[in-house]
């Protein structure tokens, strides 16, 4: 039986020891910015990504991973004699997943599976965690296949937006749309749901915002453990230490047995503008 290499995209933004930890290869986004073009995560990070978008006079906007970029990660992959389990961003959010199925078929072979986390962010990245340590535990593709089924029904993300200015403009505020044109000091709480970005709740300041964000966190939790928690953050480090502060004080002592702070990734953070913080779980694996 082959070993599973897992593939996986940018907009995961997992922090690089937990890079280093687990093996796995990662397509890069594409953010456009004018004239110029980066690789998420690459070519820019969060924070030089966040500064120039304090100044910029012309707004960014993002591409998925090229199918180009996917075949050259998958034949590398082939020629060492890997199968392929590749995990991706929800397809409601970014054409991520039709590129690596074009790939796929390019290559013509059948040795690779291609997985719609149905999400993004950390609520992504803890679905590849829990494929990529099974694979270095000696998994099957389709051992891999059902526990990534089992971690994408027990994840999520929910996040507090300043405006929902930057989502309304990138065309991904969803059921979000709700919110627009209410009160200026409104603080939308946002989920993804089903692959896209829902409305969850609404409140009238970002202290008020973080605590409903714990409560829903905890409702959608339940009895289920372990919980692994991440909190995301765009530019807003202070706020995502004291959300990270507050989740594990309401969580009871031992439930959570991994919590950390993650970035939101560019290519993300251009359709969430800065100042978001926002809590990605995983329960019961």
């Amino acid at each position: 039986m082959a070993q599973v290499a897992i593939v996986t995209d940018s907009t995961a933004y997992i922090p690089k020891d937990l890079q280093s930890e687990y093996k796995f290869q990662i397509a890069p986004l594409q953010l456009i910015w004018g004239e110029e073009q980066f690789r998420d995560g690459v070519d820019i990070q969060p924070v030089q990504f966040y500064e120039k978008l304090a100044h910029a006079e012309i707004m960014p906007s993002t591409s998925q991973a090229t199918p180009g970029a996917f075949k050259e990660i998958y034949k590398e992959l082939l020629s060492q004699g890997y199968d392929i389990f590749s995990i991706h961003i929800s397809s409601k959010l970014s054409g991520t997943i039709d590129s690596a199925q074009q790939a796929k078929a390019m290559l013509e072979v059948d040795n690779i599976e291609i997985f719609d986390s149905e999400n993004t962010g950390m609520a992504l990245g803890f679905q590849v965690l829990a494929v990529a340590r099974a694979a270095a535990n000696g998994a099957s593709i389709k051992d891999c296949v059902k526990i990534a089924q089992k971690a994408r029904e027990n994840s999520g993300v929910l996040f507090a937006v300043k405006t929902l200015e930057f989502l309304h403009r990138g065309g991904r505020i969803g059921g979000g749309q709700a919110f627009l044109g209410t009160m200026l000091n409104l603080k939308p709480i946002l989920e993804v749901r089903e692959g896209k970005i829902e409305a969850a709740g609404k409140v009238r300041t970002m202290n008020k915002a973080v605590d409903k964000v714990i409560e829903i966190t905890k409702s959608k939790v339940g009895n289920q453990l372990p919980v692994r928690i991440a909190i995301q953050h765009a530019n807003a480090l202070p706020a995502a230490q004291n959300l990270l502060e507050k989740v594990i004080q309401s969580f009871p002592e031992g439930d959570i047995v991994e919590a950390f702070i993650a970035d939101v990734s560019p290519v993300i953070g251009t359709h969430t503008g800065p100042g978001v913080v926002g809590i990605a779980y995983m329960a019961g694996l």
